[in-house]
């Protein structure tokens, strides 16, 4: 059963704190671990790797059969059922134009005193997609991850996935087939990042890195950051459900499960100015938990990180959801447009009674990678501008930088910088008479 927090009662806010500071952290361990596997990989390279995928994986591979080949990614796309071909069309139509709408327009403008200024979006050349694999499946994180690479204009995007006792999702690999994955690799864990980050004998290195994974993945990208970039470090997933009290339990009940049966780490909370609807809900709970096929991850997720919170009124609400900055957020009000001002800090937020935050999932069209454990107060969903990054433009005329050099000498000699000082007003120096041949172009000295 969920705990119970009540606004109204004395021990409310140390209980939401508690509740607050409720996240998983890598322990010494994994880090130690993690960094172990990344020197190895770095050092030792494919045969790294070859030895961590027969010691995780159970599986014997050499270096050449590393890298899925072309006549297996057909063979997978063949095993698969027509239905779920066409869902995954489907979703990656909508991912897709969604994301068309997110990229960046260049910067590129005169100021008033003759200077020219701006910025350009250029794609990173290679990007690294992570995807969990074994018994779990997540195509929808293939095209999540790469279908915004592939929009950003990313030319290399190469996916690791884990593939224990040889075995590989086909829906997962004709996914990497419509997303437009240009590389496919049977490697996970630790070493697959350290292989995407460093490079090794088969697998080239990338630019980023970005895809969920478990907390030695999570470490590794950690780790590497700076050697590449990373798009964020995910945790377990959460969502929180603000409710009036009107929308039917069973459809909450089944919205906390959605979440909770992702693993014992993840998080379901119920915010409610309704105490008699909290009630209903944990009913629901009690009655929908025997029939559901992860019922044990369920109940156990729902018991040591579920939440069921009372508030005085919605606008309390809004401002808990703010303290939690979930990874999703279901406005399951009359009125969703008239909470939404109120709310800064939620990773996705669905609107309304049938925004099942599942719908966002696989196919509504923004993107599912998105920040947790209250990191949404300072990140933002996986995008297209993950994939690329800017270059500054910075153009002067002689009279431009006239105008600029006098203002840049004074701070720098001010840094106690006076190569700085001396170049500005090289540059900003004036010409002796209008026949003058340009300096920039001359060889003359100043």
């Amino acid at each position: 059963m969920p705990r119970r927090l009540d606004m109204a009662e004395a021990g409310f806010e140390a209980g939401f704190r508690d509740l607050l500071g409720a996240k998983r952290e890598a322990d010494q361990d994994v880090g130690d671990a993690v960094a172990a596997i990344l020197a190895a990989v770095r050092t030792r390279g494919d045969a790294a790797l070859v030895d961590y995928t027969k010691k995780f994986d159970r599986l014997d591979v050499t270096p050449d059969e590393l890298r899925v080949g072309e006549a297996e990614l057909d063979a997978a796309e063949l095993a698969c059922p027509s239905e779920a071909l066409a869902a995954l069309d489907f979703a990656a139509v909508r991912i897709e134009a969604f994301h068309a709408r997110q990229k960046p327009e260049n910067l590129d403008f005169q100021d008033e005193h003759g200077v020219r200024l701006g910025h350009r979006w250029n794609p990173v050349a290679a990007a690294g997609l992570y995807v969990p694999g074994g018994t779990a499946a997540y195509p929808s994180t293939v095209l999540m991850n790469a279908l915004p690479a592939r929009v950003a204009g990313v030319e290399r995007v190469a996916m690791v996935v884990p593939a224990p006792d040889g075995l590989l999702n086909p829906l997962v690999l004709a996914a990497a087939r419509r997303a437009g994955v240009t590389e496919v690799y049977r490697v996970g864990g630790a070493q697959a990042i350290g292989a995407l980050a460093y490079g090794t004998e088969t697998i080239s290195p990338v630019d980023k890195i970005v895809g969920p994974g478990n907390a030695y993945v999570a470490t590794a990208k950690r780790l590497v950051f700076g050697a590449v970039g990373i798009d964020m470090i995910a945790g377990p997933s959460e969502v929180v459900v603000v409710c009036d009290g009107k929308t039917r339990p069973d459809w909450v009940a089944m919205d906390l499960f959605a979440q909770a049966e992702h693993d014992e780490e993840a998080r379901a909370m119920l915010i409610s100015p309704d105490r008699e609807f909290l009630d209903r809900v944990q009913e629901a709970i009690d009655e929908l938990l025997p029939g559901m096929p992860r019922a044990e991850i369920i109940a156990s997720s729902l018991a040591s990180r579920g939440a069921f919170i009372h508030t005085s009124d919605l606008d309390s609400a809004a401002a808990l959801v703010n303290r939690l900055a979930p990874e999703h957020l279901e406005l399951s009000v009359e009125d969703p447009e008239a909470m939404l001002p109120g709310i800064r800090h939620a990773g996705a937020i669905f609107l309304g009674r049938y925004a099942a935050e599942a719908l966002g999932d696989y196919c509504a069209g923004p993107n599912h990678v998105l920040p947790t454990a209250t990191t949404a107060r300072f990140s933002s969903p996986l995008g297209v501008y993950d994939f690329q990054k800017r270059s500054s433009i910075i153009g002067c005329s002689a009279e431009a930088a006239a105008h600029l050099a006098p203002v840049a000498a004074e701070l720098a000699r001010g840094e106690g910088l006076h190569a700085h000082a001396r170049s500005a007003e090289l540059r900003g120096r004036p010409r002796r008479n209008a026949h003058e041949t340009d300096p920039a172009g001359s060889g003359e000295h100043g």
